[in-house]
């Protein structure tokens, strides 16, 4: 698994998805003209890996939200294994699945706005 991760890692360092047609594109926005929550991701990791969290963020927000809840989390559990702990994650809790998946719906609502300040959390195309 941590190859795979390494070698997805190298692609979306190596190539810049604003500059290839070969990557997939979102088939909502391609179809609809709406941003999907995972619009902008692609590019969103490419500057990710380049450490341009401005960029980052500015391409897909919820993202990053996501991989420092996924840090936050994972951490917790490899803390808790190492030594041998028990110490809850707050997302164990079934509450804070069901509002963390309300946030991603009211963030792909808003996005999808076509007004300042909402257009501030759609995607750079």
């Amino acid at each position: 698994m941590l190859l795979l991760l390494g070698v997805v890692a190298f692609f979306y360092f190596s190539i810049d998805p604003n500059e290839v047609d070969f990557l997939l594109k979102c088939p909502l926005y391609r179809t609809t003209g709406l941003f999907c929550p995972g619009c902008g991701s692609q590019r969103s990791i490419h500057h990710l890996l380049h450490v341009d969290l401005a960029s980052a963020a500015q391409n897909n927000v919820m993202l990053l939200i996501g991989l420092v809840a996924m840090v936050y989390h994972y951490g917790i559990m490899a803390y808790n294994r190492y030594f041998n702990r028990h110490v809850d994650s707050i997302f164990n809790h079934r509450m804070v699945i069901i509002i963390a998946i309300g946030i991603l719906f009211l963030f792909w609502i808003l996005r999808n706005i076509p007004t300042y300040p909402f257009t501030l959390l759609s995607p750079s195309l």
